[in-house]
């Protein structure tokens, strides 16, 4: 059975630059350019304690009217499965199924009490 791991979580920011001086200063994260303008990858490990992977992203939408948090995603083995079962047990697809090259598969959903996260399938 697939463990269906937190295996990714984005921070969104309205100034990007000073988000990444923040994390970088404070947790010793370290980031890369990736994608589109201000997207960054977020690596928060090490070799001996290898974290999980993040972004780092422009926000798209006023601070309070979109996510003002970490959006979590999820590995999952069966994405069209996940994304069933999500309408199925009272949550709500976000974004539907969409591609993300050289990543995987990915659907954006609220749950029961309107908590935004991820699903992906790599």
């Amino acid at each position: 059975m697939h463990a269906n791991n937190v295996c990714h979580f984005a921070i969104h920011a309205d100034n990007v630059g000073r988000a990444l001086t923040f994390y970088e200063k404070v947790f010793g994260w370290w980031f890369e350019e990736w994608g589109p303008p201000d997207f960054y990858l977020i690596k928060t490990g090490n070799e001996q304690s290898p974290g999980i992977l993040g972004a780092l992203q422009k926000r798209t939408q006023p601070l309070g009217a979109g996510c003002n948090g970490y959006e979590c995603s999820i590995s999952v083995a069966d994405i069209a499965k996940t994304e069933t079962s999500i309408v199925e047990n009272g949550g709500a697809i976000l974004v539907t199924l969409i591609e993300i090259p050289t990543v995987g598969l990915f659907v954006k959903f609220a749950d029961t009490e309107g908590n935004v996260a991820c699903a992906i399938q790599y």
